[in-house]
């Protein structure tokens, strides 16, 4: 059971990392079996969330975690936010974290400044999601560390709750979890840590709600694993002007690095705040050149390829330079 795993590490990590790095048991341990339990426990949720638990990159690290990442912003702990079970080997205790990649921040801002932005953006999180932070608690975590990661996960804590190891019951474990993974999707879905200002420049609306969905549309379009994914099932050609980068431009690089765009047109209007199915692929997609990309954004209705099709012809009509399409 995940409680009996997340025990047995705070209890028995400080004596493990006193042996070696290489091939320990233990380590094994923490990066498979941990992280397979933790991927059974999630997969009936309606969570699209990739799972992963270290122990160290080489050395051993001195908190060890388990770490529940949603692609659409981030596949590592080294940047982004994301959800993760944090162990003080020292008091031997777990704490459920909604948290931000320190690696990242550090090397902008460096150490001491780092955390100073880290903890400032824990704030903005916290009050972005106001209601989900509520059921859990804004305590500040102690990892019983003074290295440079454990004091940036301790900056980047913006909500979570801490166990001892009496606390770490399976049926508790479970419920915290799956209301902090709810609470981390609806954060993704209000535009995550990206200033309102700065998300309503970009959306061209001031309606939060407006604003919101276009973020989210946008940060789906721009997910690797979704273009990449997007780009393998359909055809390689702009659905709306025709442009065929092998045709026309003697493209002959893999269809992932394309200079043809993927467009999130299924609309987000319907989506629940607890509704986390966001995509279908490759149904709720659109492949196009960045020029007819931008333009059907600007339309009232940015799923709606006939009425681009349409403008697109009159151009065409217009300018007796090119033939009809």
């Amino acid at each position: 059971m995940l409680s009996d795993m997340l025990s047995r590490i705070a209890i028995e990590y400080a004596y493990e990392r006193a042996k070696p790095f290489t091939d320990s048991q233990f380590g094994h341990f923490v990066r498979r079996d941990l992280a397979i339990e933790a991927r059974k426990i999630i997969s009936f949720w309606p969570f699209d969330i990739k799972v992963k638990a270290s122990v160290g990159a080489g050395n051993w690290a001195a908190v060890p975690w388990l770490a529940f990442f949603d692609p659409l912003v981030t596949e590592s702990a080294t940047k982004g936010f994301y959800v993760a079970y944090l162990v003080n080997a020292q008091t031997n205790s777990v704490s459920l974290s909604l948290n931000q990649g320190t690696t990242e921040v550090y090397n902008e801002y460096g150490q001491s400044r780092g955390r100073e932005v880290l903890c400032r953006c824990a704030v903005d999180i916290t009050d972005r999601v106001p209601e989900n932070a509520s059921q859990f608690g804004i305590t500040p975590i102690d990892l019983g560390s003074e290295d440079a990661l454990p004091k940036g996960y301790e900056a980047g804590h913006s909500f979570g709750v801490t166990y001892e190891i009496q606390d770490l019951g399976e049926e508790r474990i479970i419920s915290d979890l799956q209301t902090m993974l709810f609470a981390y999707e609806a954060l993704v879905n209000r535009g995550g840590t990206v200033p309102a200002d700065i998300m309503q420049e970009e959306s061209g609306t001031n309606d939060i709600e407006e604003t919101r969905r276009y973020v989210l549309s946008r940060r789906i379009e721009r997910s690797p694993r979704v273009r990449r994914e997007v780009l393998a099932r359909r055809n390689p050609i702009c659905e709306a002007c025709g442009l065929d980068p092998i045709q026309d431009y003697g493209f002959r690089d893999s269809a992932s690095t394309s200079p043809l765009d993927v467009h999130h047109c299924a609309p987000l209007r319907g989506l629940a705040e607890v509704e986390t199915r966001r995509y279908r692929i490759p149904d709720d997609f659109l492949v196009l050149c960045p020029n007819c990309h931008r333009m059907i954004h600007k339309l009232d209705d940015p799923s709606n390829l006939k009425a681009l099709k349409s403008k697109i012809r009159l151009k065409y009509m217009r300018d007796r330079r090119f033939p009809l399409p």
